[in-house]
């Protein structure tokens, strides 16, 4: 199995810019935070991460992350927290895309040349798993090391955790948010409160009086991609995949469900399938659609028509009525750092990591203004996160999305995460063109299996 799973990753350094979006090569943001421009970075990395692996010891750490404006900003802001106890501190943080960060790991691991890593590096949640368990010796386990990862939402700490053990400190939320314009909703005679703690039949039929009474459909996405579908499925805890790894999509009464509601959706015309990601944003954007359900990251995308501040809304997702434990919560994106196994100090590397993202309040109050919101628990109860949302009608947004986090299940990604989206995306666009949702998971499942060479 594990030659079987060394080869399949061994591809994954030639499809890395196919997988920087949640399975989407155009949007920068199914996997990436508000801010992340991992799928549009063009310029070369800010200094040579090749000529600068792992700091000496010393009191120096060495870190690879992408986006300036968003994930670089956050660590030199920890940096800052962490210099007020520790003067002596220094990070040297390099400027690395995401797919360039993949395909060195992939390199060194492969090759054994483990020392060409950093200290630490920013790794997308949804590749963590996937890396940790085809490159073991790469990733220091920080399970012992004091870090106290109770105290982040646990299915963002879930998303790297490989055989109960932790392999990263999460960093940003990618926690589900339903977004509304409340006046397209008044038209209706509804509220945003009308859209809280529902179910998908309430969205269904609350959607279908929207579209008669405004001529807009509640929500959009990308045709022959699958975020919404797995969305919907983390909410009721589901997965593509069985507790060992091996696909699961026949069978899986979720996933049945969640194509049957996504099916109808369409063919309601509540839902409005789009060619692309600059399309999708732009029925925010130009009042297309009443509203759109993703990771709160897309908030960036819609604050980007400025002059709509206070007439958007946020509450929870609908839930899927007819599965035993379903919620109103979910994740789409996100992203936690690694501690390499060539790190030299391994103590300080998890010392730092645990006292700002893991332990400092006054770390997330400081970059809230980029977007970064946390899934560090605490955080919601800060005054920052407290502070109200002009532009989402006065609401405490950032304490709101934090809440959404801690209630969000846990989902099992595995080492074919993005084989399974791409086939259940294909499945998914067969099933709204009217063909058998037994036989399309039946090829789905058949496609991942070819995949791991089962």
């Amino acid at each position: 199995m594990k030659r079987k799973l060394l080869s399949a990753v061994l591809s994954v350094a030639m499809m890395a810019t196919l997988l920087v979006g949640c399975g989407n090569s155009k949007a920068p943001a199914a996997d990436a935070p508000a801010g992340d421009t991992a799928a549009k970075q063009e310029a070369a990395p800010a200094g040579d991460a090749e000529a600068a692996p792992a700091a000496e010891g010393g009191n120096t750490l060495t870190v690879w992350c992408w986006d300036p404006a968003f994930n670089i900003n956050a660590m030199k802001e920890a940096e800052k927290v962490y210099q007020k106890d520790h003067p002596d501190f220094t990070l040297n943080v390099i400027e690395t895309p995401w797919q360039d960060i993949q395909t060195k790991l992939t390199t060194a691991a492969t090759s054994g040349q483990l020392d060409t890593l950093p200290d630490i590096f920013l790794m997308q949640d949804n590749a963590f798993q996937k890396n940790v368990i085809s490159y073991p010796d790469a990733f220091a386990d920080l399970t012992a090391t004091g870090i106290d990862f109770t105290q982040f939402a646990e299915a963002k700490a879930a998303y790297s955790v490989v055989d109960g053990k932790n392999y990263g400190v999460p960093f940003d939320n990618g926690a589900v948010v339903a977004a509304y314009r409340t006046d397209i909703l008044e038209q209706a005679g509804f509220t945003v409160d009308d859209f809280t703690d529902i179910t998908w039949s309430e969205y269904l039929e609350k959607g279908k009086v929207v579209l008669e009474k405004t001529g807009k459909p509640l929500l959009s996405c990308q045709a022959g991609e699958s975020d919404v579908i797995c969305m919907m499925l983390q909410s009721a805890g589901g997965s593509f995949f069985d507790a060992e790894g091996n696909p699961a999509m026949t069978d899986n009464d979720k996933l049945k469900e969640v194509m049957n509601v996504y099916s109808e959706l369409v063919k309601a015309g509540v839902l409005v399938e789009v060619n692309d990601w600059d399309q999708y944003v732009g029925t925010l954007n130009n009042e297309t659609v009443a509203g759109t359900i993703n990771g709160c990251w897309i908030m960036a995308s819609i604050q980007s028509a400025e002059d709509q501040s206070g007439k958007w809304a946020i509450t929870n997702m609908p839930k899927l009525e007819n599965v035993d434990g379903a919620t109103n919560y979910s994740n789409n994106g996100g992203s936690s750092w690694a501690v390499t196994s060539n790190c030299k100090n391994l103590e300080l590397a998890a010392d730092f990591l645990g006292s700002t993202f893991g332990g400092s309040t006054e770390l997330y109050d400081n970059i809230i203004s980029t977007g970064a919101l946390a899934t560090y628990l605490p955080a919601g109860s800060s005054d920052a996160y407290a502070a109200p949302s002009e532009f989402f009608s006065g609401d405490a947004v950032s304490k709101k999305i934090t809440e959404f986090a801690g209630k969000t299940p846990s989902n099992n990604t595995g080492v074919y995460y993005y084989e399974a989206r791409d086939a259940v995306a294909v499945a998914i666009t067969n099933v709204v063109a009217g063909a058998d949702i037994d036989s399309e998971l039946q090829v789905a499942q058949d496609t991942v299996s070819f995949a791991m060479g089962q």
